[in-house]
């Protein structure tokens, strides 16, 4: 089961948990009522699991990719790094499933607060478009993640301030809607 929680305002190491002590942990209901999914997979059978078939179907997730990022793997593994890390938007959701290490995926909540959400080997996430987030990996440095699409893959990302796109005033309306 996925973790999450309200991160500190620690400037260290962005691998770190940065959790706020005492703890402020967030449930997978808040998380939904900012736009973001969660599924628990079977990462060790990723080719041939009926589930992941039927969402890549519903979802008309048509197109895929497998990313590594570990040093060793990783072209640009530093820049890379930094980029992710970035406070940026997409214009599509974001949609990624961990196969193998672990890291972060950290969302900003309704009142512009960082939530961390802690992802790990089958674990499945859609980012909603529109919402502003980042990645890092954790203390592992290791990651295998798949990358889905709707369509052509589309890799922009829009760092903050992205306030004027129409995708960021959609997912503005729908937080308004939720509250």
């Amino acid at each position: 089961m996925v973790e999450a929680w309200y991160m500190d305002e620690s400037q260290e190491d962005q691998r770190a948990p940065h959790r706020l002590r005492p703890n402020r942990a967030v449930s997978l209901e808040q998380l939904r009522r900012l736009g973001v999914a969660y599924r628990k997979l079977d990462a060790d059978n990723y080719e041939t699991d009926p589930c992941l078939k039927e969402i890549r179907r519903a979802e008309n997730y048509s197109w895929m990719d497998i990313i590594t990022i570990h040093k060793d793997k990783l072209p640009n593994y530093e820049e890379k790094i930094k980029t992710f890390y970035e406070e940026h938007l997409h214009l599509d959701d974001e949609i990624r499933y961990i196969l193998d290490g672990s890291g972060y995926f950290d969302v900003r909540d309704k009142d512009d607060k960082w939530i961390r959400i802690s992802m790990e080997k089958g674990d499945m996430i859609t980012l909603p478009a529109g919402i502003y987030h980042r990645f890092t990996l954790d203390e592992n440095n290791y990651v295998k993640a798949m990358r889905l699409f709707v369509g052509e893959p589309v890799w922009t990302a829009y760092n903050r301030p992205a306030d004027d796109f129409p995708a960021r005033k959609q997912y503005m309306k729908f937080l308004a809607e939720e509250a």
